[in-house]
């Protein structure tokens, strides 16, 4: 997602991948967008999944479907699909969550690209975290219909972490060395309240410093 242009200023870009079925969720940041740049962002992104991922389901815009990503994904022996241009719903819960996170504590005003950097410490040390062991999300229980149709109740509230740790046997997703009691013990760290004071509080010094270099 990009935050766009001004003037002779090209915006940051905004790198959000979500699971589908914990939503946990990772955000990056990159001054443009280009193969030198995506490349180690999204091994840095897939390295902050708590589990093994199989499958990688891309936006259609060309910048997400180059050689490089694809050489990485099929490296890390990982399915890569892609969104079919002008279907939305195809990559719907990471458009929910650009409004609801990104636009949420970024804005919608300009924000430059040479200022990717301290975006993304804030976003690694502070917003990541908060989001997937602090922040309730709403989890659907898909219904069929007597006529057939799908739909989707949201009855409960819990964060991704809560959402990994109900399935069957958690342990059994999780990256080769990690345990549910790492897991457990981060997410204990501190109250969700304190971790929300926290990471308003990182974001406030990075807008405070952005003014200052802008």
């Amino acid at each position: 997602m990009h935050q766009g242009d001004a003037e002779h200023a090209r915006g940051v870009y905004h790198i959000n991948a979500v699971d589908e079925i914990t939503q946990w969720e990772i955000v990056a940041a990159v001054p443009r967008i280009s193969e030198a740049y995506l490349e180690p962002v999204l091994v840095m992104v897939l390295a902050q999944f708590p589990f093994v991922i199989h499958g990688f389901h891309s936006d259609n815009g060309s910048e997400f479907i180059n050689q490089t990503v694809a050489r990485l994904l099929n490296k890390l022996m990982i399915e890569q699909t892609k969104s079919r241009p002008r279907h939305s719903n195809d990559n719907g819960l990471a458009e929910t969550k650009n409004g609801a996170i990104i636009r949420k504590h970024m804005g919608w005003g300009h924000l430059q690209g040479v200022h990717a950097d301290p975006i993304q410490q804030f976003y690694s040390a502070h917003l990541n975290p908060y989001l997937n062991y602090h922040r309730p999300c709403a989890q659907a229980d898909v219904e069929v219909d007597a006529k057939g149709r799908i739909r989707r109740r949201y009855r409960r509230y819990q964060t991704p972490l809560e959402t990994l740790l109900k399935l069957p046997k958690p342990q059994q997703y999780l990256r080769p060395g990690l345990t549910v009691a790492t897991l457990e013990r981060i997410a204990g760290l501190m109250s969700d309240t304190e971790a929300a004071r926290r990471m308003q509080q990182a974001k406030h010094r990075l807008f405070e410093q952005l003014r200052k270099t802008a």
